[in-house]
């Protein structure tokens, strides 16, 4: 993003107080979520590895969801509890600090959602929070993936981000989890890259996969395409 604000109709987060930058791919993940909860009769959600809250917030503005949001970074949490705090959505929002695997909640939940550690075998941060928010070393896929079949409701759906680079690893990582993918989006950073994510919305039951869609974010000029623009309108201060 070219500023240092994220807005929400009724909210602005200074990223430059985020132990975790805002990504554009990550508000592209949030505005989707969002955008497929709309008209779904879903009352509870988590989101897993919640970083500072983003992803909580956007699906708290466009939803009347409750959601819990899991973190294990300190900073993190600590910071998304303030973001909460702060926004219009504090009543429905709240943030635990621990290690997913360790967090025993009363309830299954309707919708979780989660943007996992990216690069499991690649070279991490000597940072220790940035290591554990972009690696594997912290939580694998497929402990991920059993926690997300542990949490999620029979009926419920998980919506994930992963790399591109993970889309041979999933089919069997997901059929161990006992998950089936109901949507897959394939993401480019442009018209004239190849693709660097995957949104994926599971659900524990089987069920027939829709086609698989493409998502450009910006075009051959650099300009946002219409399609990335209909999702991240809502949030962006300047687009």
């Amino acid at each position: 993003m070219a500023n240092s604000y994220f807005r929400f109709k009724q909210f602005t987060i200074n990223q430059d107080r985020c132990a975790m930058k805002v990504t554009t791919d990550g508000c592209l993940f949030g505005a989707w979520v969002a955008s497929q909860l709309k008209d779904i009769p879903a009352t509870n959600g988590l989101d897993i590895g919640a970083g500072t809250g983003l992803l909580s917030l956007m699906v708290a503005q466009q939803t009347a969801l409750h959601l819990d949001a899991v973190e294990i970074d300190a900073a993190a949490a600590t910071q998304a509890a303030q973001n909460f705090a702060e926004s219009p959505w504090a009543n429905r929002l709240q943030v635990q600090q621990t290690d997913i695997r360790q967090f025993i909640p009363s309830k299954q939940y309707d919708v979780i959602c989660s943007n996992p550690p990216f690069y499991e075998n690649e070279l991490a941060s000597p940072k220790t929070g940035r290591s554990i928010a972009h690696h594997g070393s912290g939580l694998r896929l497929l402990e991920l993936l059993a926690q997300v079949n542990r949490l999620l409701a029979d009926d419920g759906t998980a919506y994930l981000l992963f790399t591109a680079k993970r889309d041979a690893d999933l089919g069997a990582a997901l059929a161990a989890a006992g998950l089936f993918v109901q949507q897959k989006i394939v993401v480019h950073p442009s018209e004239t890259h190849p693709s660097f994510r995957l949104m994926l919305a599971v659900k524990k039951n089987s069920v027939e996969q829709t086609a698989e869609q493409t998502v450009y974010i910006k075009d051959k000029e650099g300009y946002y395409t219409p399609a990335a623009t209909s999702l991240l309108q809502d949030y962006y201060l300047f687009l």
